[in-house]
């Protein structure tokens, strides 16, 4: 059972977290440049829209990852090692960056998008909000990269792995 539970949560991190990385890593330069380009840079403007829809979608399909990852370790018996506790802590502070930051400042965009006037003030908070937007995201990705190393490497671990 544990090893068919860690597949299924290595899949599920895989599956749901990569995209979300990508998409926060990608958006605040295309945003950027719909926000400066006006009406006549449709395309941009539709991948910005898309950009945010995968990492609303896919941060909500991520509540898998700490769901399963909790239920793994309870079948490993590994819930109160240290390495575990720190994954914890940094997956929560990693949803929290996502969840206070990165998707309110992504929104934000999105609505200036469809603004008749770009000297409109919601425009001006937009792109403001970008400024911050590469390193929300950059910090969200860290915080993730260093969840996968202590996985690997398990630092204390007594599991003989």
């Amino acid at each position: 059972m544990a090893k068919f539970l860690l597949s299924l949560h290595v899949l599920v991190s895989v599956l749901f977290i990569g995209p979300v990385a990508v998409a926060v890593s990608m958006f605040p330069a295309r945003a950027r440049a719909a926000l400066a380009g006006g009406p006549d840079l449709a395309p941009e403007t539709g991948s910005v829209r898309l950009l945010h829809r995968i990492t609303q979608v896919y941060a909500g399909l991520g509540i898998a990852v700490p769901v399963l990852g909790i239920g793994t370790a309870q079948v490993m018996d590994v819930l109160g090692q240290s390495w575990l506790i720190v994954s914890m802590v940094l997956t929560a502070l990693a949803a929290l960056s996502l969840l206070l930051f990165v998707l309110p400042a992504q929104q934000a965009a999105v609505d200036a998008l469809g603004l008749a006037d770009p000297q409109a003030p919601e425009h001006a908070k937009a792109v403001q909000g970008l400024r911050l937007l590469p390193m929300t995201a950059g910090v969200f990705n860290l915080l993730w990269a260093v969840v996968v190393v202590l996985m690997v490497i398990r630092p204390g671990s007594t599991t003989g792995a």
